[in-house]
């Protein structure tokens, strides 16, 4: 429960189909009027029933409140997974959350199903037993499938009790799906005598049975009568429309939610089954049925156009994303009117930009420290064309350490969002097949080309902060590579390629012609009596002690570099004071010894040479006329100690 609603967590796949709208619809107008608040967990692919892979994506099961959830609907048949749905219970069983199964079956769980036995056998009776069919054949799905199985023993029920003797060479295998259909109907075509019915166990199938059929200059119904099983919106399209048996999910949805009450208000519940509807039409030579053909028609051009239009804004969104300098202009480029009515949140160390957030060992068991990185009724007011660009993306400095939907610096947003009347819907947001973070929407309403742009927005969104992620570390490995390659490891200065490369880049700067060129170099005094007498490391540590001194002491465009040894010097464009920049580095050597407690001195001798920046200057005589000087002045500095002896 939360502000005094009760939570009910659909978990399903696409969201966005018809059925599944509608019957999302259905259910939250039968539940908000119980001070029930839906949140919808959906991923947007089918799994086919394939337990061998793990999509990323899943992992919007996993943030489910379970702890604040008061019931549970699993839609078995659209996930498509046993070991999904499997994991859904067993955290649903972990928190006292009773849990509603629809159209499958698992042990402890209240089921609704529709009576596919019963719905199937009323198309096969109505084939058979209406039309007076002698010579069926039955297209099945997949071999040694339940769904199959039970339709097969329906097909053989009927005809025995309509006096038909089943011989093998009526049932054919279409595994459910376009093209092995089409491999079986060619091997019925190629029969000296066709039969008068084909009786698929799916709209798939009877749609390309019926096509193969036309092709081969064979009339439906004329000669051979065609049947599905489903109920596909796709059935009226066709020519022939299809005879079939409709199973709309939204037929589900009224008894799930009566069952969902009763399961919260402590109730005792039972399994339940719904007849599916028998619909009649062309394609068995009965009266032509459109139903909603010419609503879903226009519906279906306005998400085909929608959807075009979309694809090129969210294709820019996540170009925006992926070339994004820092974490706020990515978050920021999200913003658009395509975007609108949904939450972003994301593991805070996506942002990390000294580690590939996807190449983390063992990523899936470290925890996701989730926060909200983007609220579209608020973005605007953090457009980074409107505010000075900050730092860091994420304000809150606090660790979000509960991987949930509603915890961390979202929990308030979201559990205002899921009072307003209408059902919250959340994607998981995933690149390379590795989870970061979740996205949520909050529609006030039920148009359905939001729900389907939801999907696709989702998917721009993981591709923008996937990609973001892997610019951000490529950036950071260049810096590395750079900083290996033109700096010099002991001081950080530039070795002589990286000064080289820096230099010729500057040089030719329009705005550098003519101006004021000052080279100042400075060398570490009795490097070798340090080396002998307190080793090459403490030489080392007297040599980067130097360069802090000059760097420190330069201004901030000067180019300091070390070619080697203990001589270092810098390169400065522009008016400077070259003496005032020596006492700087005096000043500086002088007060680290006085602090740094070494039994010897830091001192350096410093030379400069200052000239014009024209088509006549030298950087290699610069810098040895500020040699020359220097070694003077270092000359000087021995011949003073030793008058002094």
């Amino acid at each position: 429960m939360i502000n005094g609603k009760k939570l009910v967590a659909l978990c399903t796949s696409r969201a966005y189909d018809p059925q599944i709208h509608g019957y999302i619809e259905v259910l939250n107008e039968s539940l908000k009027c119980h001070d029930c608040a839906l949140m919808i967990f959906t991923i947007n692919s089918d799994i086919y029933w394939d337990e061998s892979i793990s999509p990323a994506e899943t992992y919007v099961f996993d943030i489910m409140p379970y702890d604040e959830l008061d019931c549970v609907i699993i839609m078995d048949e659209k996930i498509k997974s046993h070991t999904v749905s499997n994991r859904i219970i067993s955290r649903s069983r972990e928190n006292n959350v009773p849990v509603i199964i629809i159209d499958g079956s698992y042990e402890g769980c209240v089921s609704i199903n529709f009576d596919y036995k019963k719905g199937f056998e009323k198309i096969t009776r109505h084939i058979i037993e209406d039309h007076n069919v002698k010579r069926p054949h039955m297209i099945a799905g997949l071999p040694n499938n339940v769904f199959s199985d039970e339709r097969i023993e329906v097909f053989k029920k009927v005809l025995a009790e309509n006096g038909i003797a089943f011989d093998d060479s009526m049932l054919s295998y279409g595994d459910f799906w376009a093209d092995p259909t089409r491999e079986a109907m060619k091997k019925i075509l190629a029969r000296d005598i066709l039969p008068d019915a084909i009786i698929c166990a799916n709209d798939i199938m009877a749609i390309n049975a019926c096509d193969m059929l036309i092709n081969a200059g064979i009339s439906v119904p004329g000669q051979v009568i065609v049947s599905g099983f489903d109920g596909y919106e796709e059935v009226f399209f066709t020519t022939p429309k299809i005879s079939s048996v409709s199973c709309e999910t939204v037929y589900l949805a009224e008894g799930t939610a009566e069952v969902a009450l009763d399961i919260i208000a402590g109730k005792p519940v039972k399994d339940t089954l719904i007849s599916p509807v028998l619909i009649t039409n062309e394609s068995c030579g009965c009266k032509s049925q459109s139903m909603k053909g010419k609503t879903l028609m226009a519906r279906f051009n306005n998400s085909f156009y929608r959807h075009l239009d979309d694809a090129r804004i969210l294709y820019d969104i996540t170009s925006d994303m992926v070339t994004s300098l820092t974490p706020y202009q990515m978050a920021a480029s999200i913003h658009h009117h395509k975007t609108k009515t949904h939450l972003c949140i994301v593991d805070k160390k996506c942002f990390d930009p000294e580690q590939n957030y996807f190449l983390i060992p063992d990523l899936d068991k470290i925890p996701k420290d989730l926060h909200i990185i983007n609220d579209a009724d608020y973005a605007e007011e953090h457009r980074f064309e409107k505010l000075p660009l900050p730092d860091e993306l994420f304000y809150d400095s606090t660790v979000n350490d509960k991987e949930s939907v509603l915890s961390g610096n979202y929990r308030d947003r979201i559990a205002e969002l899921a009072t307003s009347g209408y059902p919250l819907i959340f994607n998981a947001l995933d690149y390379a097949n590795k989870p970061f973070g979740f996205n949520c929407y909050y529609f006030q309403d039920y148009v359905i080309t939001n729900y389907s742009r939801a999907a696709n927005v989702t998917s721009a969104v993981s591709l923008g902060i996937g990609g973001f992620i892997n610019m951000q570390y490529q950036r950071f490995l260049l810096k590395k590579m750079d900083a290996m390659y033109n700096h010099d490891a002991l001081t950080g200065l530039y070795n002589r390629l990286g000064f080289h490369n820096k230099y010729s880049h500057i040089k030719d700067l329009p705005e550098n012609r003519n101006k004021p060129v000052t080279v100042i170099m400075s060398d570490l005094d009795g490097l070798k009596y340090i080396n002998d007498n307190f080793g090459h490391a403490e030489g080392d540590r007297a040599i980067a002690t130097v360069a802090n001194a000059l760097m420190d002491s330069c201004p901030e465009n000067a180019i300091s570099a070390r070619f080697g040894g203990d001589e270092l010097f810098s390169v400065v464009i522009g008016e400077c004071d070259a003496e005032k920049i020596i006492h700087k580095i005096d000043s500086y050597l002088k007060d680290f010894n006085a602090h740094s407690g070494l039994p010897y001195t830091v001192q350096t001798s410093s030379g400069t040479y200052t000239t014009s920046l024209n088509d006549g200057f030298d950087i290699l005589k610069a810098i040895r006329f500020a040699d020359k000087k220097m070694y003077e002045i270092k000359n000087d500095k021995k011949l003073g100690r030793s008058e002094l002896d």
